[in-house]
């Protein structure tokens, strides 16, 4: 009998077995993959370290901030800040046909960027700036959540180009809804990039997973890989426990998923017709590129270039392709500043990331999906190169992973990075003791996760067995 099942061993599921192993909770943590991370996880292929996810950590806090999402997780992790060594980006864009605006972590750089390039915007871009410092993301019964982030954003700025623009990096960071965005969100994500930024580990994400991991085993969690959860028992109106893929039963008081609020349903033995509809369409392939220099030898200095090749912003799933490149992310990870003792990374990475149809590609035939990837990263580095200098000839490695490979990490149907449209704040279930945490939760991104993780830990299972 344990007090607490997590299941999956992403960022928010590890983060919320450290929070309750902090209060001598018995926790297990059942992931389904071989290895942690879910989304935000790394493998390993001729002799390289890949990320899954990882382009950059939102939300960056420099070292003593007390304010922000990352202070609080250090805080109620009992990290220290050496534990994440993030370094900050140089700078990142965003590029549409004949405009570009820049930023960085400073909010300052954005809005002269706007002040420049639409001079008679600018008051409505520091208006729209002031009302989001009232909006509190935790309050899953505001009205304005689900109001639509186009309209909010129609009210303050009158230039449709700039609305676009701002949106674009926030859709490719954190929105599972077509097209639009929920203000809520919307307000999360513009926290998360424009007024605390960019940051990464020197070591990419497998810093932060052997950190998370180190903590939780160290206060006595159990983590179990290779153990997927095919059922949630229910009696009586309540969780009993998970029945495993080769049939193991466990019995805990509470559970807390990470697998989605669709795909937890299903588990539920007590639905037995789950509208599958609700479940999250968007879905990405990403090209990765080993070059032989910097990045910043052939001219491109920027952390992350956000692109779009009309003025209108195209976020929606490519319902007859496999791949749409008229819209993407150029990341490189070598473009952050790591210390002196750090240096540079030994190679130049470009990756570059572009929505793609999950059914298409999971239909593929064997040797039809492996020629489809080759063309697929041709065709993206092609859309790419419009919008930063051309790389090609100094290619030696690649990779690419696509929205099978995301499912196989994930388990989300359709391999959907960002979960369903609909989120539950409040982290609740039809069930009294089963919860939800993770990006069907609302927050999204590695610190968006963690704190996920920490809130719902304590916020449910924080509290007296009979409470329960």
């Amino acid at each position: 009998m344990y007090d607490t099942i997590i299941i999956g061993a992403g960022m928010s599921g590890l983060a919320a077995g450290i929070r309750l192993a902090h209060y001598d909770q018995r926790v297990c943590i059942l992931e389904k993959h071989y290895t942690i991370g879910g989304l935000n996880s790394f493998y390993r292929m001729g002799g390289r370290d890949y990320d899954v996810g990882l382009h950059a950590m939102t939300n960056f806090a420099r070292k003593g901030d007390r304010r922000g999402p990352l202070a609080k997780l250090i805080r109620q992790l009992r990290f220290r800040w050496e534990d994440f060594q993030l370094a900050e980006q140089i700078g990142s864009s965003i590029r549409f046909p004949d405009v570009s605006l820049d930023f960085n972590n400073d909010i300052a750089l954005l809005e002269s960027q706007i002040a420049e390039r639409f001079p008679d915007q600018i008051d409505g871009f520091r208006s729209l700036c002031s009302s989001l410092l009232d909006y509190s993301d935790m309050d899953g019964t505001d009205a304005n959540f689900m109001r639509s982030a186009r309209d909010v954003l129609a009210e303050h700025i009158g230039e449709p180009l700039l609305i676009e623009m701002l949106l674009c990096p926030l859709m490719w960071y954190g929105n599972a809804r077509q097209n639009d965005m929920d203000f809520g969100q919307f307000c999360i994500m513009f926290r998360a990039c424009y007024l605390e930024g960019f940051g990464r580990p020197y070591k990419g994400v497998r810093l932060i997973l052997k950190n998370l991991v180190r903590k939780f085993r160290g206060l006595g969690g159990e983590l179990k890989l290779r153990s997927g959860v095919s059922r949630i028992h229910v009696d009586n109106g309540r969780a009993t426990g998970v029945v495993l893929d080769d049939g193991t039963e466990i019995e805990a008081k509470r559970i807390l998923s990470s697998a989605g609020n669709v795909e937890t349903m299903r588990m539920c033995d007590d639905i037995t017709d789950v509208d599958v509809a609700k479940a999250g369409q968007l879905s990405f392939i990403e090209s990765i590129s080993i070059l032989d220099r910097q990045p910043k030898e052939i001219g491109f200095d920027r952390t992350i270039v956000f692109y779009n090749d009309s003025p209108t912003f195209h976020w929606t799933r490519p319902d007859d392709q496999l791949c749409d490149f008229r819209t993407g992310v150029i990341c490189s990870p070598n473009n952050y500043v790591y210390s002196d003792d750090e240096g540079e990374l030994p190679e130049g990475v470009i990756r570059i990331t572009t929505l793609a149809n999950h059914d298409r590609w999971c239909d593929l035939p064997e040797k039809q999906y492996l020629a489809a990837k080759a063309q697929q990263y041709d065709a993206a580095i092609a859309a790419s190169v419009r919008f930063m200098p051309d790389f090609r000839r100094h290619v030696v490695d690649t990779d690419v992973f696509t929205p099978k490979t995301i499912r196989r990490f994930t388990w989300h149907d359709n391999g959907a990075v960002y979960g369903a449209p609909d989120k539950q704040l409040d982290g609740t279930t039809h069930l009294p003791n089963l919860f939800l945490c993770g990006t069907d939760q609302g927050f999204v991104g590695i610190v968006g996760a963690i704190v996920s993780g920490i809130s719902m830990a304590n916020r449910h299972c924080l509290v007296d067995d009979t409470a329960a």
